[in-house]
């Protein structure tokens, strides 16, 4: 390996730092190598993937070290490195470029690029042979044939700026019960109703969707989609995607079966699956659920947590050069642990000699039941087997800590944050625990005192006491969805007031005038080739739709007309395409559902409110904003302040008398 560091040596970046002793004369993306491209006529080559990226470190190793193929990679091109995670404005452009090139994209990303930055070739992993052939061919091109190479970027570009375009639309017809119907009825023959999730491998969490599904089940009644999504749930939180012993989710399984964890574990899926996870508490209050929270919230207080009180990115998937070898027991080690206990927890964990993974003789912990279904199977006190686990759990996890751990990227960015910082925020109400609070609390005042830039916006990153990236769409929306949620923990209306001043920011610095839709990137920031929405929801919500619901929930609490009008004008546009494909756009029928169900605004007013709050917490009402507070400025609130302490519920601008009860008020909302 290379000694001498290239530029990357600066980078904040864990995963740019991974290749700062590369032989290949990387740059980050910045003026320096798009300057140097232009003044050398030499075409760029953007690669970019991230630190958790199986693949990213297979191509480093076979190509990105290698003498031979880094002197063709300096000779002919610029080479820019880009961690997605620090700049997705670059990812989104570039990665929509190899799909209308390839028809499918990933990581590692690789593209070849004219110098001014527009795409002519590209893809995703490379074998070392087939990337020199690709490097020396374009090369040639742009040499031999250069107006060539720039047709196929005119081409390509028009395609990039055209993509996904969504054009304002008039709303024909009041929204009912059958729009809904019209998505979900193509959309359930996907469920895999043994296994949960969908019919195919590998097996994603996809949060969003599920969240979806177990609202439209209770608003509609529909027992198929409440039945997929708490099978869904509980097959996840027993299979081996699920840390059995340490707490939160792997990024995927490789199988059907949630049975083999693709093992790296990501910020942005455990926020959400603790929201998500907590939610589907209050409706089944399914023990395995409240479980599910506590541990993964142990683990990221646990692992994932800065000296500033942020939320690290995500743990690699390799330890050693070897995939999920911190997570995997083989059965000695095992054995030595449990000690009496060892042929119980066997069977437990479904262990076998031979191992229940591919890998000789290794061991995934996973279940096949509930702890108790399994102690009525065992014959044995619920009670017995759950103080037995904790006690090998304990010993299991200490034994663990000793191994050598999987490499932590420890940047912290400000979206991922904001989806923990809701769990968290949530699931302090939904359990009763102030500690998860306070951690939701501690995160969020550090953002809003040390990661906004001098104009008041919001920074995107953090790492070694430095914010040097401004903040994207998905960054202002998940963090203004966060201040909602912590308003509906506290009351403190300084949370609403900061959400509302970055609302105004995000309608002044992302507005498209020919659009409903929000761009990406602000105005004022780096001119790409392209300014592109995100529309479609994925593993991690559109932050359009992020940003249409707050919206509509801070139209609602402000009674602020102008963001109902723009939240309703953005559904409107969408809407057409939510019924083509159901799970692409499941936040934006999250809107619609509170759109036919109406939201229920629950205002406490009174000297008792904490224990109503309590109360109403203990039941599952998923379209509702819950505010409380004396000298309130918030429109529902004013001239509410009684000693008597009363539950108002209004919806649609009318409210109801005001009751003394939750079960009065309860009443009231399921009308």
């Amino acid at each position: 390996m290379n000694m001498e560091p290239n530029s990357l040596i600066k980078a904040s970046s864990p995963y740019l730092l991974q290749h700062a002793h590369n032989p290949v004369n990387w740059y980050e993306w910045g003026p320096e190598a798009l300057e140097k491209a232009k003044q050398e006529n030499k075409l760029i080559l953007v690669s970019i993937g991230y630190s958790a990226c199986h693949w990213c470190h297979v191509m480093e190793r076979e190509s990105f070290e290698n003498h031979e193929v880094a002197k063709v990679m300096n000779r002919h091109f610029i080479c820019v490195k880009v961690d997605r995670e620090e700049r997705p404005d670059i990812d989104q452009i570039y990665m929509l470029a190899i799909q209308l090139m390839t028809g499918s994209g990933g990581w590692p990303l690789n593209c070849l690029c004219l110098p001014d930055q527009r795409p002519i070739y590209g893809g995703t992993y490379f074998k070392k042979e087939d990337w020199i052939n690709i490097l020396e061919n374009v090369a040639e091109l742009w040499e031999n044939e250069p107006d060539k190479a720039k047709q196929y970027a005119d081409r390509l570009t028009d395609g990039i700026r055209n993509a996904e375009k969504i054009i304002p639309n008039v709303k024909k017809e009041a929204y009912s019960l059958e729009h809904l119907r019209e998505i979900v009825a193509p959309w359930k023959p996907y469920f895999d109703l043994s296994e949960g999730g969908y019919n195919r491998a590998p097996k994603f969490p996809m949060p969003n969707n599920w969240q979806f599904m177990l609202r439209y089940s209770l608003l509609n009644g529909d027992d198929a989609s409440h039945v997929a999504t708490l099978l869904t749930l509980e097959k996840m939180a027993l299979g081996g995607i699920y840390d059995q012993i340490g707490g939160g989710f792997a990024r995927y399984s490789v199988d059907g079966n949630w049975h083999v964890p693709h093992f790296e574990k990501m910020l942005y899926d455990n926020g959400q699956l603790i929201s998500l996870y907590a939610e589907a508490y209050q409706y089944s209050r399914m023990p395995l659920f409240k479980e599910v929270v506590e541990e993964s919230i142990a683990w990221l207080a646990r692992e994932m947590i800065s000296a500033e009180g942020l939320f690290y990115s995500a743990l690699d998937a390799d330890s050693e050069g070897v995939e999920g070898k911190f997570y995997v027991w083989d059965q000695a080690e095992f054995e030595a642990i449990c000690g009496e206990d060892y042929a119980l927890m066997t069977a437990y964990y479904q262990l076998s000699e031979e191992g229940n993974w591919e890998e000789e003789q290794t061991n995934i912990l996973l279940r096949k039941q509930t702890d108790e279904a399994f102690a009525l199977e065992q014959g044995i006190a619920l009670d017995d087997l759950k103080e037995k686990l904790s006690s090998v759990k304990t010993k299991l996890l200490i034994q663990r800590n000793k191994r050598v751990r999987p490499g932590l990227d420890d940047k912290c960015l400000t979206a991922w944050n904001a989806m923990a910082i809701k769990g968290l925020a949530e699931s302090a109400g939904i359990f009763d625990r102030k500690e998860y609070y306070l951690m939701a609390k501690t995160a969020a005042d550090f953002i809003l005192s040390r990661l906004r830039t001098p104009e008041g916006g919001l920074f995107r990153n953090f790492k070694n006491g430095k914010a040097t990236i401004s903040g994207f769409l998905d960054d202002y929306a998940f963090f203004i969805e966060a201040l909602i949620a912590l308003y509906q923990s506290d009351f403190d209306e300084k949370w609403l007031n900061e959400a509302r001043v970055l609302t105004e920011q995000v309608l002044w610095d992302f507005a498209d005038a020919e659009s409903p839709m929000f761009f990406y990137t602000p105005s004022g920031g780096e001119a790409l080739i392209a300014r592109k929405h995100e529309i479609m929801d994925n593993v991690i919500p559109a932050s359009n739709s992020v940003m249409a619901q707050n919206l509509h929930t801070l139209g609602l609490l402000f009674d602020e007309e102008r963001y109902l009008d723009q939240a309703a004008a953005m559904l409107v546009a969408v809407q057409p395409q939510i019924k083509t494909y159901g799970s692409a756009y499941s936040n934006w029928a999250i809107q619609l559902l509170n759109e036919i169900f109406g939201v229920n605004e629950i205002a406490l007013a009174g000297a008792d409110t904490e224990a109503l709050k309590k109360e109403i917490d203990g039941h599952y009402i998923p379209n509702k904003i819950i505010l409380s507070g004396t000298n309130s400025t918030l429109p529902l609130l004013k001239d509410k302040g009684s000693i008597e302490t009363k539950i108002y519920i209004c919806r649609n601008k009318v409210c109801q008398l005001p009751v003394a009860t939750v079960d009065e008020a309860l009443k009231l909302i399921t009308k």
